[in-house]
């Protein structure tokens, strides 16, 4: 009977362990770079190949940008033209993970801060501060990936893009914890603000390309944690 008793609890444990990935849920999160691009829908393509294929996209937009995949899950909480500052101050974040609570939360602030209004880096490493806050009120174990901003090729703003995505990395690292981590990746170096953008601002196919495989290892860390405290939180329940 005890050999039948741990057989069966084994099975129930590796069976559960199968389904992890499918429980996972991932927000993409920021302005526009994230809402009208390709780079999510190149990520998704990524992660087709590997254990994270089911990974759960979560969000209140599907916005399609005209990419090349029609079948890549499109939910995201990207939003053209805001500001971290105002989405910080309104508590947007609130509500949107009030109805799609995550995971794994990637996001790409603070484009719109700098080009719309000159908002100060510190007054936007604020922002920042109160969504991960937001964030972790939701779920208090959510994998945050930030990233430092891609260039522009518009107007005189990339040397403040390049003072906030400085003021990132110790703000991060501030901020980080074993149960709630803060990566940051690099979107700015190596990302062309005259070859890798469509119109001064958005990725282009070559930028998307580039910032989908920036993203790639970051979630996929992320993903492998998060997969991990769930077998051992269900394989908890078993036991019990």
């Amino acid at each position: 009977m005890v050999s039948c008793k741990l057989l069966f609890l084994t099975t129930l444990i590796a069976a559960a362990s199968a389904q992890n990935a499918t429980n996972i849920r991932f927000m993409p999160f920021g302005d526009s770079i994230t809402e009208i691009i390709c780079w999510r829908a190149k990520l998704w393509e990524k992660l087709q190949a590997t254990e994270w294929k089911s990974v759960d996209f979560v969000g209140s937009g599907k916005t399609e940008n005209n990419c090349k995949d029609t079948k890549y899950d499109r939910d995201n909480e990207g939003h053209s033209g805001f500001l971290a500052i105002d989405i910080a101050n309104k508590k947007q974040l609130d509500g949107w993970l009030k109805t799609n609570p995550a995971d794994v939360i990637t996001m790409h602030l603070g484009t719109n801060d700098i080009v719309q209004q000159s908002k100060a880096t510190a007054d936007i490493i604020k922002a920042f501060t109160t969504l991960v806050g937001t964030m972790r009120t939701s779920n208090p174990k959510t994998k945050i990936i930030v990233a430092q901003i891609i260039p522009i090729g518009i107007g005189s703003y990339n040397t403040k893009i390049q003072d906030l995505n400085k003021a990132i990395i110790p703000w991060a690292q501030g901020l980080n914890t074993t149960e709630s981590p803060i990566w940051v990746v690099d979107q700015y170096t190596g990302f062309s603000s005259s070859s890798d953008l469509r119109d001064g601002v958005h990725p282009n196919d070559s930028g998307d390309t580039k910032m989908a495989n920036i993203w790639y290892p970051a979630v996929v860390n992320a993903f492998s944690l998060v997969k991990t405290e769930k077998a051992a939180k269900r394989e908890t329940a078993f036991v019990a």
